[in-house]
């Protein structure tokens, strides 16, 4: 006899999900006990339900889709920040809680783990904000129904979903459980043929009357499953290609026509320059916010773009299409679009190419320039990358992938911390694949999540991770740093290795060291790709406080003026 969870575990296994994250509560012990039954669904407890729903968001970006489970309130409450977060960049989570018992719904009882009132739908109404349906199971007669309807919501508009199941009803059955076992189904996303067609014709006119057209690669790409589709125009146009910065990795960065990041005054060298010269643009999947615009700095007009979005084509900041999916748009215009060149050869003629990190004189202090040279020397097909927000973000930018290279970061919401739980997550995905993971934190970011390294060990994760120690928090100095005295950029100086040899507590999981030069970089990495290329792998790198990227500086000047404007009363 199946019972209601067993039901919920084998539809999240049919979705692709083979880990589940959370932190056991006691209005979730049964559920877990059912879910854990699914010989197929590994849980993996973490050390707090913030970091369990980061790692349900790293691993939604590998796998396509993510589960946490918590409990009631006080888990649930913990883990929303993570939610929000999956939410803004459009990742596909299954958020569990185990509720109350439904014998508590009829009373005026006052449960712990809540703020002290008979108030059962206080958690549901906070992640009303941040998921795209809310499900409460207190009975099981539509149970079934709920789950799948829950589910086909997350997948349908790539959003998390909130699962909220009674504790006494997890380890129940139902006749809907049992019998002939139906597959999950969710019907597809389709275009409508007629604007569709309406669509290509405007876009491909529009483009090939241009004379040095250029193509940008938007976030949305993956939410809507266009990757393969972008390929398509890429090959067809033979424009100039290039990605915004919350793009990363969704496009293939050997190909003969990719020009680097388009991030405004903070672009690859000559990439904007392409751009925003060109006469048409076609954009596909954009988010235009102050940081993928460098505060509002770029010069991108709508007068000259073709903007791709998620269910509609806008032509000229002027005819808009609607019900159009991007895959079958682009498919579809690639057909339609002649080749053009003409920005190509005109940025190839101004193009140079960039210049080599010298080796650096021996003993002298580690820099952020040797460190990611060597970081870039590590990339191969079998290896993805994550970066933390802050310097992290600007460094692994300028990195150039190479085909089949995974890239994630988090770049709508920004949450410093984010990457310890998503390089858990994350990491766990990729070794699912094949790959080894190399994520760049900067200590500041570690010190909000770091209990979790803990669980990469029991995990036996690979990674590789670079500790970034500038003593602060980088990011927020380019932006706006304090005062002399008393500065809230400055951190508190960890002795990490020691901290992360603690967590190991002798159970010889983890590869810890400390470099200070590039001679002790390159032994450490040595170790990293061969004796230790099975454990996790920490390297500890010291970089003076006022070392960060030229990116950093220009950025966040124009953030900070962005931040600064003054209010307009009239």
């Amino acid at each position: 006899m199946r019972t209601l969870g067993q039901h919920i575990a084998t539809r999240l296994v049919e979705l692709g999900v083979t880990h589940i994250f959370g932190v056991p509560g006691d209005f979730n012990l049964v559920l877990l006990d059912q879910l854990i039954s699914e010989p197929k669904l590994t849980f993996v407890g973490c050390c707090n339900e913030l970091n369990a729903g980061y790692a349900a968001d790293g691993y939604a970006r590998s796998r396509g889709i993510g589960a946490v489970c918590t409990t009631f309130t006080v888990g649930g409450l913990s883990v929303i920040n993570a939610i929000a977060g999956s939410y803004s960049e459009s990742l596909p989570i299954i958020c569990i809680t185990g509720g109350p018992n439904t014998n508590d719904f009829a009373t005026n009882h006052i449960l712990h783990h809540t703020i002290g009132k008979p108030d059962w739908n206080q958690e549901l109404r906070c992640f009303k904000e941040v998921t795209c349906d809310q499900t409460q199971i207190n009975h099981l007669d539509e149970a079934h129904e709920m789950v799948d309807h829950c589910m086909a919501s997350a997948l349908r508009h790539r959003k998390p979903v909130y699962l909220n199941v009674c504790c006494n009803l997890a380890g129940e059955t139902h006749p809907t459980f049992q019998g002939t076992y139906i597959p999950f189904s969710i019907y597809p996303k389709l275009s409508n043929k007629a604007s569709l067609a309406a669509a290509v014709d405007a876009a491909a006119d529009f483009l090939n009357k241009a004379v040095k057209p250029v193509l940008v690669a938007g976030g949305q790409l993956r939410t809507e499953k266009a990757m393969g589709a972008f390929a398509e125009v890429m090959n067809a146009s033979q424009y100039p290609v290039c990605h915004m910065v919350n793009a990363k990795g969704m496009v293939d960065e050997q190909h003969k026509n990719f020009i680097g990041t388009y991030w405004g005054q903070v672009s690859t060298p000559y990439c904007a320059e392409t751009v925003e010269s060109a006469d048409a643009y076609l954009v596909v999947g954009p988010t235009f916010n102050d940081y993928t615009t460098t505060g509002w700095t770029l010069l991108m007009t709508s007068k000259k773009m073709v903007r791709v979005d998620s269910n509609s084509v806008t032509i000229g900041g002027g005819c808009i299409y609607h019900c159009i999916t991007t895959s079958e748009f682009l498919t579809a215009l690639a057909a339609k679009l002649k080749p053009n060149d003409k920005a190509m050869q005109i940025h190839n003629r101004m193009f140079t190419p960039p210049s080599v990190v010298a080796e650096s004189p021996e003993g002298s202090p580690l820099t952020t320039n040797v460190l990611f040279k060597h970081i870039q020397a590590m990339l191969t097909r079998d290896s993805s990358v994550l970066a933390e927000t802050g310097d992290s973000w600007f460094n692994c930018q300028k990195l150039r992938l190479p085909t089949g290279c995974g890239y994630e970061f988090q770049c709508q919401y920004g949450s410093i911390g984010w990457s310890v739980g998503a390089t858990l997550g994350y990491g766990i995905g990729q070794a699912l694949s094949g790959k080894r993971l190399i994520a760049s934190i900067g200590d500041g970011s570690f010190q909000v999540t770091a209990q979790d390294v803990t669980t990469m060990m029991r995990q036996n994760l690979n990674a590789i991770i670079f500790l970034i120690n500038n003593r602060g928090y980088s990011i927020e100095v380019e932006i706006h740093d304090g005062p002399a005295e008393n500065n809230y950029n400055d951190i508190q100086n960890w002795d990490y290795v020691a901290l992360v040899k603690a967590m190991d507590n002798g159970s010889d999981k983890v590869y810890a060291v400390r470099v200070d030069t590039e001679d002790q970089l390159k032994a450490a990495i040595e170790a990293a790709s061969t004796e230790q290329k099975n454990r996790l792998v920490f390297i500890e790198c010291t970089i003076d406080r006022d070392d960060c990227s030229k990116e950093l500086l220009e950025w966040g000047a124009r953030v900070s003026e962005a931040n600064s404007r003054k209010p307009r009363y009239t």
